[in-house]
């Protein structure tokens, strides 16, 4: 952007209401965004930090069957559990809507039907799949099979979760219903696509050339990788009935694609909000002084940096996005998270079970953000954070000060005498921290910002252990004032450096220091830059309160509880995977007769090269020595099966695996604890070729 902005719209990845907010969510956009939409505000910036809750998609009339209820239903339930914990986080939003909400489907229809007029969109008929048992068609999450690019089994229709890769349907290797479980098969649909490639060169220039410096290099990776494999046109309505009906003739039982109308939620998010201030909307979206910055998840990055674009340029009115800061993904004690398994640290639980500790968990997130690759949460690692950091280090710094002063001075600031070279230096160096911690935001590097601010509560920490007043009170009170002085300074600094990261301890600070509030958007300077420009902070004479401890520790049992829930979901998971399976259908005595189940020995055994699951077993039937390949390398060492006895499926039609052809099939099965066995027919007397009846 060349301008100046004059203002700044903000907005945070829509969650979708088909469950609550965990930390991934937190550590991925909500927590970076809060912390860049507050600093703002404290710079005077005129802010619009919007969100709300994505309420349409395939996914939401699955949950809504799966829980018994209806799609609204469901909606109303998480958009009420995902609002009220931002609001008791602390994520200062200046709206948050919900795309069920009117003024949103006008929006999204609007815009729709204005690309439509304009003859923006490319109106196909295509065969999709479709599952007769049900007898709708299956868009997205409605279809699972394995992934073509990474071979993941369980991959959805619209996306992999496990390789990230965005998807259609139709690209999935063996795919099947999750409505029923069939086979689909293709059937012919008419559906209106955005064509993609045809803004394939303009993107080039604007992502490739225009933005190669100062997006992130994750996000930038991951753009330039989907325009030089090509871009295709995309569907833009789906054949649903769960969501905004297609705002034209002739498109009855369609609705727009999520991916369509979500993004659009930050444009009715940002109308809903300035209606109701009195501020114009266009001014946050259509004006060319307004800096438009979106915060997302590394799995979002295709629509916010190429869709999503390409329908603003397309509509012709709207500004683009100076910046995508996507993060990558938080683990959670070394295993990803899953809102399906229950993998997950739950917000709306955290906030119950850690009352008043909100800036404990977005201190822990930030200082272990994964801003540049996927990293890992662990409660020990949390608790550590907040013991060895907010305790002993900033904690102990304000209350040593804040005690000190009340029992010196009856809480009064005193009035300082001359500066030594110590307390210049660090007067200077305290100065200098609003524009480093500045810088590190304005970078989106807000782990980076955050250890800053530690940094100023470490020099805090070591001024009074260098200078010692406690002990110098006793042959020269003069200096002590100075001394409390120049830590009183920093404290006051802290208070205010600190509300972006921490904004619940930072007010209880700034009551504590009986600071003032900081100066509203517009006025001449703020509080953040006095820090630099200003003598005095704190003014000799000014009465703080008395002290409080910001921070509490947190002890192993509190933790230790937190493991053993996780041990607990482990453990159900365990035994949900371990249900019996149902019967499968009727089999004839003739269909069981065919099968040639025989006893063999495993007589040589080797790994398939290139391949982790693989063994190349050489097996005596007592008819021949055949070859099996089969999928058991990670449960069983060769040299361990060498002369094992095993049931072998000797009439299956022979198959190709990397090259080799196998011969059969050996049976196998899992035992209590789901480790792999054989099916052993290893009894005395039984020889190779016996068979199995």
């Amino acid at each position: 952007m060349n301008t100046t902005p004059q203002r700044y719209t903000v907005t945070a990845a829509l969650p979708y209401t088909n469950g609550p907010l965990h930390i991934g969510h937190l550590a991925g956009v909500y927590v970076p965004a809060d912390i860049y939409a507050r600093f703002l505000r404290m710079q005077g910036k005129d802010v619009a930090f919007v969100c709300g809750s994505d309420e349409h998609g395939v996914a939401i009339p699955m949950k809504a069957k799966k829980e018994g209820v209806t799609p609204q239903q469901l909606i109303d339930k998480y958009h009420g559990i995902i609002k009220q914990s931002f609001l008791d986080f602390g994520i200062s939003f200046d709206n948050y809507s919900r795309t069920s909400a009117e003024i949103h489907h006008k929006t999204a229809s609007e815009i729709f039907r204005k690309l439509y007029e304009e003859g923006k969109f490319i109106e196909e008929t295509t065969a999709q799949l479709f599952d007769a048992e049900a007898n709708q068609f299956l868009a997205d999450r409605f279809v699972t099979g394995t992934c073509p690019k990474c071979g993941n089994p369980e991959a959805y229709g619209d996306q992999c979760e496990t390789c990230g890769s965005s998807l259609n349907a139709t690209d999935l290797i063996d795919p099947r219903s999750a409505i029923t479980g069939a086979v689909p098969s293709m059937k012919e649909t008419r559906h209106w696509f955005l064509p993609l490639d045809q803004y394939q060169d303009w993107l080039k220039e604007w992502i490739l050339v225009g933005h190669k410096r100062d997006w992130k290099t994750n996000v930038y990776g991951q753009v330039k990788s989907w325009i030089d494999d090509g871009l295709r046109a995309r569907a833009v309505t789906r054949d649903l009935e769960w969501g905004i009906p297609v705002p034209v003739e002739g498109a009855e039982g369609k609705v727009l694609y999520v991916w369509f109308d979500a993004p659009i939620g930050y444009i009715s998010s940002t109308k809903e909000w300035a209606a109701r201030e009195g501020k114009n909307w266009e001014d946050y979206w259509k004006a060319k002084d307004t800096k438009l910055v979106h915060f997302i998840g590394k799995d979002n990055i295709v629509f916010h940096c190429l869709i999503f674009p390409i329908i603003l340029k397309a509509e012709g009115s709207y500004i683009l996005p100076d910046n995508v800061p996507a993060n990558e993904f938080l683990n959670l004690e070394g295993n990803k998270l899953s809102t399906s398994k229950n993998w997950a640290v739950w917000l709306h639980e955290y906030l119950v079970e850690f009352p008043g500790q909100q800036d404990v968990l977005r201190y822990a997130l930030t200082a272990n953000a994964p801003e540049t690759k996927d990293n890992d949460f662990t409660w020990k690692d949390f608790q550590a954070r907040n013991n060895n950091e907010l305790v002993a280090i900033f904690g102990n710094f304000i209350n040593r000060v804040v005690v000190l002063t009340d029992k010196y001075y009856s809480g009064e600031v005193p009035q300082p005498g001359q500066y030594s070279d110590v307390d210049e230096q660090t007067i200077v160096t305290l100065r200098a921290y609003p524009s480093v911690i500045a810088s590190s935001i304005e970078k989106y590097r807000f782990r980076e910002a955050q250890g800053e601010l530690m940094n100023l509560a470490r020099l805090g920490n070591k001024y009074l252990a260098d200078e010692e007043p406690w002990k110098m009170i006793k042959t020269d009170e003069e200096r002590v004032k100075t001394v409390m002085y120049v830590a009183l300074q920093i404290a006051a600094a802290l208070a205010t450096l600190s509300e972006p990261f921490l904004p619940f301890t930072s007010a209880k600070l700034k009551k504590i220091l009986n600071m003032e509030q900081e100066n509203a958007p517009g006025d001449e300077g703020t509080l953040w830059t006095e820090i630099s420009t200003k003598k005095s902070l704190l003014n000799a004479g000014h009465h703080i309160g008395k002290a409080e401890l910001l921070f509490s520790k947190i002890e192993d049992e509190q933790i230790q509880h937190q493991l053993e829930k996780l041990e607990a979901t482990k453990a159900a998971n365990a035994a949900e995977n371990k249900k019996v399976e149902p019967q499968k259908e009727t089999a004839t005595f003739e269909d069981f007769t065919k099968m040639d189940l025989r006893v063999g020995t495993i007589v040589e055994a080797t790994k398939m090269p290139k391949a982790d699951k693989l063994l190349v077993l050489k097996i005596n039937t007592g008819l021949d020595t055949r070859t099996i390949v089969s999928g058991i390398a990670e449960s069983f060492k060769p040299e361990d099966i060498i002369g094992k006895k095993v049931t072998v499926l000797l009439n299956l039609a022979p198959r190709k695996l990397r090259g080799v052809e196998s011969e059969g099939m050996i049976l196998m099965t899992e035992d209590a604890k789901g480790k792999l066995v054989f099916l052993n027919p290893d009894v005395e007397g039984v020889e190779n070729g016996a068979v199995i009846s």
